[in-house]
């Protein structure tokens, strides 16, 4: 939806990430409809619906739609002129319509190997591992959030792999760092996401994940692994450390504060890969010279992109 602007006709397939329903002032029932294909998202209302509409028009249903993109409270919205849902015989589905890592599946999979390979504690190591083989197909689908930042289709591992990267350099420039054990916290930092997630195309928060949240959950895993592969000593308490502390603050998620070097490392890590995304997908929404949308996660800021990124842009081709 990126590629459209307001006044533009839409006539094509698209994905219901979501459908609520509602009630107007006189007692009409509507439903309120979040759409999206690769680019993006756009919210869209469908006025006097029926119990059949109802049933038909949910989430994660491909359909056809033909309307027009309008402009309702600063925002974009789609003005519906008719609906139906995709027949088998259109050939669409549902991987044609989720956005996705910028970063091939092969390459994540391929520079997370080379990194499990480069920890040299045989404890942390055989730890990773597990985790890595056990979830294999997960770790290299799922999103690492329901919404903010890399939030499609293997942004778990795109995360994970961005960390590692900024990871490799400060190992270089700070050469004290624990490598093996800051590498082993941006690994298994966030797995836990796969069972307080419920996957990629509508990414909600599992029961599980509700009422426990997948920091609790990944550590009390590390410590059920360890245990299954017979692995003591100090390294799977410090590991779980980094995972219980990562989000920073009581306030944000994490129970405990960093007290090790490298949890405080990769709290930082994690700050900066995650706004940077955030940044950066917004900032790809706006011209130079123009304010992105207000940025909920980002202390609800809006963020400038300035002129002169057109001269950074033609320099760099």
């Amino acid at each position: 939806m990126k590629d459209y602007q307001t006044g533009d006709l839409f006539h094509n397939f698209i994905l219901i990430k979501e459908a609520s329903k509602g009630t107007t002032s006189n007692g009409s029932p509507f439903l309120t409809l979040i759409l999206r294909d690769r680019t993006g998202e756009i919210d869209a209302k469908l006025w006097d619906v029926t119990k059949e509409d109802e049933e038909l028009f949910v989430a994660e249903q491909i359909v056809w739609i033909q309307g027009e993109v309008i402009q309702f409270r600063g925002k974009s919205q789609l003005k519906i002129n008719s609906i139906r849902p995709a027949q088998v015989t259109d050939q669409v589905q549902i991987a044609d319509f989720i956005e996705r890592s910028p970063v091939e599946r092969e390459t994540l999979q391929e520079m997370l190997t080379e990194a499990v390979h480069e920890i040299e504690n045989i404890k942390l190591q055989r730890i990773v591992q597990a985790f890595t083989t056990k979830y294999d197909h997960d770790l290299f689908t799922y999103p690492a959030a329901a919404k903010n930042h890399h939030n499609y289709a293997s942004g778990l591992a795109h995360h994970v792999v961005s960390m590692l990267a900024l990871a490799r350099q400060l190992v270089m420039l700070y050469p004290e760092i624990n490598k093996d054990l800051l590498y082993a916290g941006v690994i298994l930092h966030d797995l836990g996401k796969i069972r307080e997630l419920s996957g990629v195309v509508t990414t909600t928060y599992t029961v599980e994940g509700k009422l426990l949240g997948h920091i609790p959950m990944m550590v009390e895993e590390i410590g059920h692994v360890a245990r299954e592969l017979q692995i003591e000593g100090e390294e799977v308490t410090v590991l779980q450390h980094l995972v219980l502390s990562h989000h920073g603050k009581a306030e944000w998620g994490s129970p405990t504060p960093p007290l090790v070097r490298e949890a405080e490392l990769l709290h930082l890590i994690d700050l900066i890969d995650a706004k940077m995304n955030m940044l950066n997908r917004a900032l790809e929404n706006v011209n130079p010279g123009e304010f992105t949308e207000r940025l909920f996660a980002m202390d609800n800021r809006a963020f400038y992109k300035p002129l002169f990124e057109k001269e950074i842009i033609k320099e760099s081709v």
